[in-house]
């Protein structure tokens, strides 16, 4: 009797842990890492309780976040904050929901950033970066060959082990049945978070995120989109950005720094004008953008500046939506940026379907241009501009993925780029130094 007893409790917290598990729509992804906090997050089918339990073998400690209630008008997601955590320190994390442990076949991570100023030497570190993520759906899609494909990107993105991932825009792709809805715009960003090849490199590498039109609202959206307060509310529901504006201005504009570097993420839709609206004073990133990030670059001591925007900043030519269709505002940009001699700037954009380098300048002025595009989109491979600053051997008309490895002493710090294919095969590399 007491082993029958036994086999049905058994058998009870088998099919409970198994519901659990059955609970978890996405994630756990990991998002912005600083040295005393580390922001995760995920999202359930329904209403359920979770909480992140991390823990350091050899420091022998084991702390959990609050528990939330996740809840059908935050379409189910999570915020949790492990803010017990050391600088410097190498994590195991673990999920729980309604009080049961999930299982995973990959393991659960994390390390938070080290305290070296003042002490050390920089440290290296990689991340990677794409943009143009396209998630089929076929009852939504156009009534021709599916649009996006090759999910095993994301795996070779993971096998990588970069420290973060930069998402540059078109994230997500919405269809004329969700950009009108709260609905439909949630429903769009969970289907596309859910997709299986994803979840390993959400949950063992730090995400921030920026976004380009698709994620912002229909194609070419400008600043007129009606929905874009709703756009913006999803953003922050599913991403984990350190922060979302700037005081002065709205949208996803945000910072934040990774050793002796600092990124600062561009909002290229809240303020964009229509570029063929007459009389009308064009703008991509409007003023008050434009000038805190001249000013927050200059007073910033990184040694690179990486820009983050969705649209392509130098290349020259007034295609699609490049920046060259908003000429005066984009030879501000230049030209404050060279006369606050603000050193080592790097643009990284997408939006474009294809990957290049372009730089403008010349030696201790050079500003780089890296667009990476698509992760999942189908590829832009018919004949491309005459762009005069592409640099050579660089263009790429596949389906590709880049990392960006900073390293070397202090007053000699240098970045290695290298671009893979959706197979991981290496396309091209490129050092760039101080």
């Amino acid at each position: 009797m007491m082993r029958n007893n036994l086999l049905i409790l058994l058998s009870w917290l088998a099919f409970v842990g198994f519901s659990q598990q059955n609970l978890l729509q996405s994630g756990p992804m990991l998002g912005y890492n600083e040295m005393l906090e580390v922001q995760l997050w995920l999202q359930t089918k329904s209403s359920a309780r979770v909480r992140i339990e991390y823990f350091n073998d050899s420091l022998k400690i084991r702390r959990k976040t609050s528990e939330v209630l996740t809840k059908k008008e935050n379409a189910f997601t999570a915020h949790l904050l492990a803010d017990s955590v050391q600088p410097g320190t190498s994590y195991r994390y673990e999920v729980f929901i309604n009080d049961i442990k999930l299982r995973f076949d990959y393991p659960l991570s994390f390390k938070t950033l080290k305290l070296w100023q003042h002490r050390e030497d920089p440290p290296s570190f990689k991340f990677a970066l794409g943009s143009c993520f396209y998630a089929n759906e076929p009852a939504y899609d156009r009534p021709d060959r599916p649009y996006g494909g090759n999910y095993e990107i994301f795996t070779e993105i993971y096998k990588q082990r970069p420290d973060f991932m930069l998402w540059l825009g078109d994230n997500i792709y919405l269809r004329e049945p969700d950009w009108n809805t709260r609905t439909g715009i949630l429903r769009r960003y969970t289907l596309t978070r859910s997709v299986s090849e994803l979840q390993p490199l959400l949950a063992n590498t730090h995400h921030y995120a920026i976004w380009d039109d698709h994620d912002y609202g229909p194609n070419d959206a400008d600043r007129t989109f009606h929905g874009k307060k709703l756009t913006l509310e999803a953003f922050k529901m599913f991403w984990g950005n350190l922060n979302y504006g700037t005081g002065d201005t709205e949208g996803i504009t945000g910072t934040f720094e990774w050793g002796d570097v600092q990124f600062f993420l561009l909002d290229d839709r809240w303020y964009r004008t229509n570029p063929k609206l007459v009389g009308a004073d064009k703008a991509m990133l409007g003023e008050k953008q434009l000038d805190w990030l001249i000013g927050a670059m200059k007073t910033s001591k990184a040694s690179f500046k990486f820009v983050a925007v969705g649209s392509q900043v130098l290349n020259p030519v007034a295609n699609f939506e490049t920046f060259a269709l908003y000429q005066a505002e984009r030879d501000t940009l230049l030209e404050r940026i060279s006369k606050n001699k603000i050193k080592n700037v790097v643009f990284l954009t997408g939006d474009r379907h294809f990957t290049e380098l372009n730089m403008h300048g010349k030696g201790k002025s050079e500003i780089y241009d890296l667009t990476i595009s698509p992760l999942t989109s189908a590829p832009y491979d018919k004949a491309v501009e005459q762009n005069s600053l592409r640099q050579e051997g660089t263009l790429v008309q596949e389906k590709n993925f880049a990392t960006i490895e900073v390293s070397g002493p202090k007053k000699d710090r240098r970045l290695n780029i290298k671009v893979f294919n959706n197979k991981g095969a290496l396309l091209w590399e490129k050092s760039i130094g101080e």
